[in-house]
């Protein structure tokens, strides 16, 4: 091997390396989407909690050491809010499940820190129209009804878990119309 194919070689191999560094770099920091069910604004990832789970996922759990809901237990669905200048109102109906909790996240998966110390809902603590629906209304200042205080921050995850659901091992079946809405309101 000449002196220049090595370098053409090492530099191949450099790159490879780099790029393959930087897709996983990427997947970890960025989310991931192995896997992931999208509705609406919501996904899931039905394995995230199985046997069979992903690399990637399972890089992920291990870097935020998170412990995932198990495919017998429930299923978690995360709603991107990107502006806390605005108002959110997540709105309507949940899949049948047991019991499920609504809460804010940062982007690192802590508690939304606000004055109220206020984090989230449960399906037991919320108040609901005659039809059953509910309305929580996500913003910095106070509002009367269900109310979540979305903190300092700028951009923070709504968190949709359900414990003991159907929908744990039939995520194929999941539309957008079984799950609450996610609207943008008034922003300051």
């Amino acid at each position: 091997m000449t002196v220049a194919g090595f370098i053409k070689s090492l530099i191949t191999v450099a790159a490879g390396v780099f790029l393959g560094l930087f897709a996983t770099y990427m997947s970890l920091e960025r989310g991931f989407s192995f896997g992931a069910v999208h509705a609406g604004p919501w996904t899931t990832w039905p394995k995230m909690g199985a046997m069979d789970i992903d690399p990637y996922s399972r890089a992920v759990l291990s870097r935020t050491a998170e412990i995932p809901l198990g495919t017998a237990e429930g299923i978690s669905f995360v709603a991107r809010i990107e502006n806390a200048a605005c108002d959110y109102v997540i709105s309507g109906n949940v899949p049948t499940s047991r019991f499920w909790t609504i809460t804010l996240v940062d982007s690192d998966g802590l508690l939304v820190a606000n004055d109220a110390d206020r984090f989230g809902f449960t399906s037991s603590g919320l108040l609901r129209s005659n039809e059953g629906t509910f309305e929580i209304t996500i913003a910095r200042t106070a509002r009367s009804g269900n109310w979540l205080p979305s903190g300092p921050k700028r951009n923070y995850l709504a968190v949709l878990r359900l414990y003991d659901s159907p929908l744990s091992g039939a995520s194929a079946s999941l539309d957008k119309s079984s799950l609450p809405s996610v609207t943008q309101g008034a922003c300051s």
